[in-house]
């Protein structure tokens, strides 16, 4: 056991001064996954939370500011954790966070352990670990009413003097038992002290400790067995004041210490602490008579069926995708919108210093836009993902795909992420999280990009009605379309493969997952998932965004065009009106940019795949956003950058554009090659920016862009030479 000046913060400090949150003593929640820790967190923080990963790791790290009658304290939600023996990369994190050894992160003064007591036996083995390692600890007694409903009862009392620390039940989701738990953190904070279990330690040990108890109890000391046995293994400065008081027991104290050390208890076994639990949750709940079949229990026998529970799952999950994918088409349109307004009134203000108009306007709002018109999947993708945990239904459906997922490495839980990609992989990504361990989450990261996400769209929609539709027909315009949407699904499953066994040599962990009961989700713990999601995008990938879209503006902006060269072009097209001239001046500028420039000089590496320097230079501009490629062909072929995916001008002028030598720049060939490679490729900063985020570091983006890249250019240059061996020009 732990002396009592091993848990504090500051050992210059005392332990009962409560301080502001960033010197102040540290509130750790502890327990099992799915006991109802992040409810509890939630209601005692409120929105007085920041969030982060852990400092050197991809690790959440989520803490806030718990109020009490004091002062303020700190207060941080640990991960799930069913033993002290860590397995994923999640639990390694939270026992260092538990033991103190985390850099950067205090050493808690004091465990709230979340106990749940609809599965009271299986939650007590990793109390006793902590108990046996000599934290302190308060318990905190959630699902009290769900134990209830069952017919089955707990005597509190009990369970208190078993566990040797106080317990306070709570039901989480109606936050009752909140102020009695916050009067105890108080308490605890100001006398933080480690439970005393009352176990038996071994048949020699016992006998010594019963005989020291019957001699404290005949010279008038009624001490507990676990009491003298605390005495024994682990003496402080109190009992050994005590013991002064005692000569006449004091001798046998240091004579049963030398034995013990001797011969030292050998640490609880895997059994002997189940044993314990289950001694535990016999004395302490009074089952029904007559067992109820829970609701939960009926739901799952259709949710949860080999057929039917697989059915509904598709169902559900085209829900999910259809809403991000249609419902946030609205909110995207009206930002878009805004930011159009918003340009409007900017661009006039500036016409006299056009460099600075075009930074503002083009740079910094257009920048802007293109990070914050994602935030509507976002928040709708969050909206559905925290809906979902809340129920409890996120656990059986990663219980439904594990096995379809497994062979490659990964577990049921990717399929959500992987499907959230269709609408937007920054989204898909970001929910990445609900990954048990570092090597499954880094896995499904790297290939969530391939899922073809809505903004390829409109170059689908721009090459198919330019080039497969006038040739082949509806039909195949169509199979094209939903083709392009399976390819990255299709090529994705074996790059997880060779991933886990080649990239991050990681083993697939047993995937061991608590159904936890259904329950009406806490709206207020919705509103905050997707609140924090928001505001970690904005503030982390948001800032990457911007600052590349910067970049590329001053890459397609500069050099600027003499005055001779644009007298030239006004020259030229002198019998054209202004608006086309003004295009035809764009077009120059775009070519004769650091952009245009440099898709010029890669134009021979791209050439085996049919692509010129107007293609690359597309390309280039796609990084910002996907949705600048159909604007920047438009400006590339002197249509001005306000034409889309449906522009019948732009359409007709690609099919007529040529290569210098006469021959047809784009055939069917060439442009489903330009679609694959833009269903393959990273050519996305957002994405780059939000795996930055995600993975603390620029390795893991460097290593998807190069693979989806090269992947990309591949498969481009494969389907142009085999069109031409067809006979395409």
């Amino acid at each position: 056991m732990r002396s009592k000046s091993s848990i504090s913060p500051d050992p210059s400090k005392p332990a009962n001064s409560l301080e502001p949150v960033s010197t102040s003593p540290l509130v750790a929640l502890v327990g099992n996954p799915n006991a109802g820790k992040t409810t509890l967190f939630n209601a005692l923080t409120g929105s007085h939370q920041k969030v982060g990963n852990y400092p050197g790791v991809t690790v959440e790290h989520v803490s806030g500011t718990l109020k009490l009658e004091e002062g303020s304290v700190e207060c941080v939600d640990v991960p799930g954790l069913y033993s002290l023996q860590a397995v994923s990369e999640d639990e390694r994190v939270a026992l260092k966070v538990i033991e103190g050894t985390m850099p950067g992160v205090r050493r808690p003064t004091l465990l709230v352990c979340v106990l749940d007591a609809t599965n009271l036996e299986r939650n007590l083995y990793f109390y006793h670990q902590l108990a046996d390692a000599g934290y302190p600890i308060l318990i905190a007694l959630t699902m009290v009413d769900r134990l209830r409903t069952k017919g089955s009862e707990i005597d509190l009392a009990r369970l208190s003097n078993l566990l040797g620390a106080e317990v306070i039940p709570l039901v989480g989701h109606k936050e009752k038992g909140l102020e009695e738990l916050r009067d105890a953190i108080s308490r605890h904070l100001e006398d933080p002290r480690p439970p005393i279990v009352d176990e038996a330690t071994g048949d020699a040990a016992e006998l010594k400790v019963a005989a020291l108890s019957e001699r404290l109890a005949r010279l008038g000391q009624s001490s507990t067995h676990a009491e003298v046995r605390q005495m024994l293994l682990d003496p402080t400065e109190t009992s050994e004041a005590f013991l002064e008081g005692f000569p006449e027991v004091r001798e046998a104290f240091r004579e049963a210490r030398e034995q013990l050390v001797a011969n030292p208890r050998p640490p609880a076994e895997v059994a002997s602490r189940y044993q314990w639990a289950t001694m535990v949750q016999r004395a302490v709940v009074r089952e029904a008579d007559r067992p109820k079949r829970s609701r939960t229990d009926k739901i799952d026998a259709v949710l949860t069926h080999r057929v039917f529970g697989l059915a509904i799952f598709v169902g559900i999950m085209y829900l999910v995708f259809l809403s991000i994918y249609s419902f946030a088409t609205p909110f995207m349109n009206g930002i878009d919108a805004g930011f159009g307004w918003i340009k409007g009134v900017v661009s006039p203000r500036l016409e006299s210093v056009p460099i600075l108009q075009s930074l503002v306007v083009d740079g910094i709002i257009g920048g802007a836009g293109s990070m914050l018109v994602f935030l509507p999947q976002i928040l709708i993708l969050f909206f559905f993902i925290a809906l979902l945990e809340g129920t409890g239904y996120l656990a059986r459906a990663a219980f439904l795909m594990d096995r379809l997922l497994g062979w490659c490495g990964l577990n049921g839980r990717a399929f959500i992420p992987l499907l959230s990609s269709f609408a937007c992989a920054i989204p898909g990504i970001m929910a990445a999280r609900v990954m048990p361990d570092r090597n499954s989450r880094l896995a499904t990261i790297l290939v969530s990009p391939l899922m073809s996400c809505s903004a390829r769209l409109p170059v689908y929609l721009l090459l198919i009605g330019a080039f497969i539709e006038p040739k082949l027909g509806a039909a195949w315009a169509g199979f094209v379309l939903f083709a392009m949407h399976l390819l990255g699904l299709f090529i994705a499953i074996p790059i997880v493969w060779f991933l886990n066994r080649k990239v991050i040599k990681g083993k697939r962990l047993p995937f061991l997952l608590e159904l936890p009961p259904y329950q009406w989700p806490k709206w207020k713990d919705v509103w905050i998932a997707m609140y924090f999601r928001a505001k970690v995008f904005v503030k982390t990938a948001g800032t990457i965004i911007v600052f590349m879209s910067i970049l590329i503006w001053a890459l397609s902006y500069f050099p600027r065009l003499s005055t001779t060269q644009v007298a030239q072009i006004r020259q030229s097209y002198a019998s054209a009106d202004k608006v086309e001239i003004q295009k035809h001046i764009d077009e120059e500028q775009l070519a004769q940019s650091v952009l245009g420039r440099f898709g010029k000089v890669i134009e021979p590496v791209f050439r085996p795949a049919g692509f010129d320097w107007r293609i690359t230079t597309s390309i280039l501009s796609a990084f910002p956003a996907r949705e600048t490629v159909v604007p920047s062909l438009g400006i590339i072929f002197s249509l001005g950058g306000d034409v889309d995916e449906k522009s019948t001008d732009l359409r007709k002028t690609m099919a007529e554009a040529t290569w210098p030598d006469g021959r047809p720049l784009f055939t069917p060939w060439t442009a489903v090659g330009l679609m694959v490679f833009f269903a393959l490729c990273a050519q996305c900063m957002a994405t780059l920016a939000t795996v930055r985020r995600e993975t603390n570091s620029w390795k893991w983006p460097w290593f998807m862009f190069t693979y989806m890249t090269a992947l990309a250019y591949i498969a481009a240059v494969l389907i142009h030479q085999v069109g031409r061996l067809f006979g395409s020009p």
